[in-house]
């Protein structure tokens, strides 16, 4: 199970956070800034980092029994 967080502008991906990378990573210059400054905040990452446990894993036994 992985989260991804992807933030687009006009349909063009600018910056991503990944629970397997454990990180943002950017894909325009605009996202490669936005990354470094998430990237520096370690309540930032902790709190995408949780998201994981929050959100995944709270519901993946419901997603799995409507299957």
């Amino acid at each position: 199970i992985e989260f991804i967080r992807s933030y687009y502008y006009n349909k063009l991906e600018l910056t991503r956070f990944s629970s397997s990378v454990g990180k943002y990573v950017g894909f325009t210059e605009y996202g490669v800034r936005n990354a470094e400054y998430w990237n520096n905040n370690p309540s930032e990452l902790s709190a995408m980092k949780a998201q994981k446990e929050g959100y995944c894993l709270h519901n993946i036994q419901i997603w799995y029994n409507n299957m």
